[in-house]
């Protein structure tokens, strides 16, 4: 069986990959374009937003990790400041610079077990990594929805 870590890094690996998938079928015309929202349906963001979402899940918790400082990358992601695929395309290699840092900590499933403050409690490597994980698909799955609202074009694959 694989160790933890190796699943843990091919799971951001393709979160990674996926994102820039998707990032290249949408057009900078699109890339903030909201389907229409109904006023019974939950608040809807643009593609360009869920990608951001997702890759600030991942900056957050790296950035936590790497340097105690759990700050929420909200404010250095708005659409004013990325506002092209080009611009999103250098963030997330950003992202994933600070994510492979992150990585270069840990040596063995072992470190998993350890618990760090994260930014509300004490938890373990294994669950704020979970949480990361899970939190950045998720917005990255609501990318995709938006993205079949709003493209002729087939998705990429999932």
């Amino acid at each position: 069986m694989k160790n933890l870590l190796e699943v843990y890094e091919r799971q951001f690996d393709k979160l990674q990959s996926k994102s820039l998938e998707l990032l290249e079928k949408i057009p900078d015309e699109k890339l903030f374009l909201k389907p229409r929202e109904l006023h019974q349906s939950f608040a809807m963001f643009s593609c360009g937003e869920y990608i951001l979402r997702s890759a600030g899940a991942v900056e957050q918790t790296f950035g936590g990790i790497t340097t105690r400082l759990w700050d929420d990358p909200f404010e250095w992601t708005l659409p004013e400041k990325l506002s092209t695929v080009a611009a999103i395309r250098e963030y997330l290699a950003e992202v994933e610079a600070t994510r492979k840092k992150g990585f270069t900590f840990f040596t063995s499933d072992e470190d998993l077990k350890k618990q760090m403050p994260a930014p509300e409690k004490i938890k373990t490597i294994f669950e704020i990594l979970l949480e990361t994980v899970s939190r950045a698909e998720h917005f990255q799955g609501r990318a995709f929805a938006v993205f079949q609202m709003i493209s002729d074009e087939k998705l990429p694959r999932i």
